[in-house]
């Protein structure tokens, strides 16, 4: 079901979601979006953080693909310190 709304830009670039639309997404204070803009169209998309699960899943992955390409957890200290170094 889509909701329509109008809302106004403040001085400060900030925009008031209106509380229907906020009350149905359930969106709460510190939601995060994603904001696309296209000639005249402005599209908000939230963000959801993934869910633990998801993320452990996502962590595996990553650890397998390290170990099958060789990377050892010193290249990865080493370049975290790089970018650290870099203006």
């Amino acid at each position: 079901m889509t909701t329509a709304a109008t809302t106004t830009l403040s001085s400060k670039g900030q925009v008031v979601i209106p509380e229907e639309i906020r009350e149905r997404l359930g969106l709460k204070a510190g939601a995060q979006f994603v904001v696309v803009a296209d000639r005249d169209v402005v599209i908000f998309k939230v963000l959801d953080p993934p869910a633990l699960s998801e993320f452990t899943a996502l962590v595996a992955r990553a650890r397998q693909a390290a170990k099958r390409s060789g990377l050892r957890p010193t290249d990865v200290a080493q370049a975290v310190a790089k970018v650290r170094r870099a203006p």
